[in-house]
C-alpha cells in the first residue's frame, strides 16, 4: 500500500469512527461551526471541510491525562479524600479538586449538590445532562422543574427543606449511561455526603442510583418500597426509589404511581 492508500484509509477509518460517535448520541461541537456528519459521502469530504478549526475556549475538549491513575488507585484516593471531609463544604470543595474520574476532563462543570445541605431529605439522581452541566446545578432542566413540582407538592423545595445531588457529578458524553468503574470512583463522595447531612429520608430518583446505592435492579419492581443504603462506615440511611423525572415526561400515565411514592416519602417525613 503506497502512503496515498494508506492515507485515504485512515481517512475513512476517522469519517467511520466520527459516524459512531453521531449514532452513540455525541451532541456537542468542538469545532469552530457545526458539521453535518450523517451528510459526509462514501469519499472524504475536500481538506477544507475536514479541517477542524481550534476549538473555543469556553468548549471543553475530552483529553485522557496519560498520568490518570488506574480505576482501583482512583477509588482508594477518593475514599481516603471523603474519610478526612468533616463538613458539607469540605466535601464539596474535595470533589471539585478531584481528577480521579475521567468524566472531569470532558465537562465543563462539577455538579456537585443543590439546596440546603442540613435539610432532612436528600435527593439522589444519576448524573449531570446537558443543562446541569452548563450551569453547574443538579436537575435543573424539564425533569429538574418536573422533580421540583413534585416536591413543592408535598411541601417540599430545595431553597428551604431539600438537598439534590447525584451518584455522578460530571456529564457522561452523549449522557449515556455512566460505567460501573466512573460510579465506584464517586462511591465514596456519595457515602459521605449521606453521612454528613445525615437526611431522615434519601429518595433515589430513577434506576441508576438505585442500583449504584442499593444494588438493586428494575424501578419499576422496586419504586416505592423502603430500603436501606449502608454506608462505608456501616451506617444506614433509609431510601425510596422512585421513577425518575425524565421517565415521567416520556411516560406521563405513571405520574400517579408517583404521586403514590411522594405520599409515602411525606409520611416518612412526618413522622417523630
Amino acid at each position: 500500500m503506497d502512503s496515498s492508500e494508506q492515507n485515504l484509509a485512515e481517512e475513512d477509518a476517522a469519517i467511520a469512527l466520527l459516524r459512531w460517535y453521531a449514532d452513540m448520541g455525541v451532541d456537542e461541537a468542538v469545532a469552530a461551526s457545526p458539521a453535518d456528519l450523517r451528510s459526509w459521502g462514501a469519499k472524504p469530504p475536500p481538506p477544507r471541510q475536514r479541517a477542524a478549526a481550534p476549538a473555543a475556549a469556553s468548549t471543553p475538549v475530552f483529553k485522557p491525562s496519560e498520568a490518570a491513575l488506574p480505576a482501583d488507585e482512583a477509588v482508594t484516593a477518593a475514599q481516603k479524600i471523603a474519610a478526612g471531609c468533616d463538613s458539607f463544604e469540605a466535601l464539596e470543595a474535595a470533589v471539585k479538586e478531584f481528577d480521579g474520574c475521567p468524566l472531569k476532563a470532558g465537562a465543563h462543570n462539577t455538579v456537585f449538590a443543590d439546596g440546603a445541605p442540613g435539610a432532612d431529605l436528600l435527593v439522589i439522581g444519576e448524573a449531570p445532562g446537558r443543562d446541569e452541566d452548563r450551569l453547574g446545578k443538579p436537575f435543573v432542566g424539564r425533569a429538574g422543574q418536573l422533580l421540583d413540582r413534585m416536591l413543592a407538592a408535598i411541601g417540599r423545595d430545595r431553597a428551604q427543606n431539600t438537598l439534590i445531588s447525584n451518584v455522578i457529578y460530571w456529564r457522561p458524553p452523549g449522557n449515556r449511561t455512566p460505567s460501573q468503574t466512573e460510579t465506584a470512583i464517586c462511591r465514596p463522595f456519595v457515602d459521605r455526603l449521606i453521612e454528613l447531612t445525615a437526611p431522615k429520608a434519601v429518595l433515589l430518583a430513577g434506576g441508576a442510583p438505585m442500583q449504584a446505592l442499593l444494588g438493586v435492579t428494575g424501578i419499576m419492581r422496586a419504586r416505592g418500597v423502603w430500603r436501606e443504603i449502608e454506608t462505608a462506615s456501616g451506617a444506614r440511611y433509609p431510601a425510596l426509589p422512585i421513577f425518575h423525572p425524565a421517565f415521567l415526561l416520556r411516560q406521563p400515565a405513571n405520574k400517579r404511581l408517583a404521586w403514590a411514592d411522594l405520599l409515602t416519602l411525606q409520611k416518612r417525613l412526618m413522622e417523630d
